[in-house]
């Protein structure tokens, strides 16, 4: 992969050369790295309604095993497959029941450098799950969405995922990683998790990737320091302060950090109490949890809030956008050199050399 600095630092010795020589020098424009697009508030809930929908119409909620989370999971594939992902419904069984994990694959860039994206889909028996998780699903949804309108083309291979049963035990990103043969498991090069993005007296968390907070289970594998350090200037750029939370091993990162795999992701809370100080942080109501309608039927459309969720879809996005890395366009050349064997500079092309003094050679390349 090209970093950008590479190709600025290319584009800066062609135009030096042609200073030298004293005939320009052409070459198609250096590409910038693209930016993430805004996600559409109103695509992701979009999504919220039609999960609540499926919910309504088949027993109040979208559990493992039951009619309402299989038109979960077709909804999810039916529009990826609309905007031209290859999709997989993956099927196992745990407790007697069918469960299903859609996995999505964007076609193109590298099949050895994978960028992973998950958010799981079910609910509890209790509740249609809207927050918990139907704002993550929502909120991925909308980016692999996003990147299909973008035709977004990085240079690593982008894959995401919603899985099933995470509400019993993280059963199908389990299921998955399990029978990910260990030569796939290498290819993936970091895992984003987001479960629980829209509550609505909501906290900004980030997974602790670094152990920086030194609370619970302690760094996440090789890269998810990198992985919290692109979700964290997010949230710098739009003046949203942001706290650790551990690797405590209750969302569907659990098996990939398992196996090595490095992982990052956010979360907006769920039980737990909102303190004085984090409501002095980010607004909202001290004393009262994060989500009060947590794995209870309360948890609807109405139980969302809409800035958190604005603002981790579009972190979301800027994560994917940044992890995964903007290729050079087709067609599109950008010179470079290792300055140790020629890679075609010409020393006075057709006696064009105009220049006095000067001449621009290859020098020996240093750490």
């Amino acid at each position: 992969m090209r970093s950008p600095l590479f190709v600025v630092a290319g584009a800066a010795i062609l135009a030096l050369s042609a200073t030298l020589t004293g005939h320009s020098a052409s070459a198609a424009p250096v590409p910038a790295v693209a930016a993430a697009p805004d996600i559409p508030l109103a695509n992701v809930k979009a999504h919220l309604t039609q999960l609540q929908t499926i919910a309504t119409n088949n027993g109040g909620n979208r559990a493992h095993g039951t009619t309402g989370y299989r038109a979960s999971a077709d909804y999810v594939k039916a529009r990826l497959d609309a905007a031209g992902y290859q999709t997989t419904l993956q099927s196992f069984t745990y407790g007697g029941a069918t469960g299903y994990n859609v996995i999505a694959d964007w076609p193109g860039g590298d099949p050895n450098q994978v960028i992973m994206t998950g958010a799981h889909l079910d609910s509890v028996s209790a509740g249609p799950g809207i927050n918990d998780n139907g704002s993550g699903s929502a909120a991925i949804l909308e980016t692999a969405l996003a990147v299909a309108r973008e035709n977004f083309q990085p240079d690593k291979h982008l894959r995401f995922a919603w899985w099933g049963a995470e509400e019993l035990g993280l059963r199908g990103s389990q299921y998955y990683v399990n029978n990910l043969p260990s030569a796939e498991r290498t290819k993936i090069k970091g895992y984003l998790n987001f479960d629980m993005v829209g509550s609505p007296n909501p906290g900004y968390f980030v997974y602790d990737g670094d152990n920086s907070d030194g609370v619970g289970s302690g760094p996440g594998p090789a890269g998810s320091a990198q992985i919290e350090q692109v979700i964290q200037s997010y949230f710098t750029s739009i003046g949203v302060p942001t706290r650790g939370t551990d690797f405590d091993g209750r969302s569907d990162y659990g098996p990939f950090i398992s196996v090595g795999i490095p992982a990052g992701g956010t979360f907006t809370g769920a039980e737990g109490i909102k303190s004085s100080a984090q409501a002095q942080l980010w607004g909202g109501t001290a004393g009262q949890a994060f989500d009060r309608c947590y794995h209870r039927s309360c948890d609807t459309t109405t139980n969302i809030n809409d800035t958190a969720l604005d603002r981790n879809a579009d972190a979301i996005a800027s994560s994917v956008w940044t992890l995964a890395g903007t290729a050079t366009p087709p067609g599109q050349i950008v010179f470079s050199d290792d300055f140790e064997t020629n890679k075609g500079w010409t020393v006075n092309p057709n006696g064009s050399d105009t220049a006095t003094a000067g001449q621009f050679q290859r020098g020996i390349p240093q750490a």
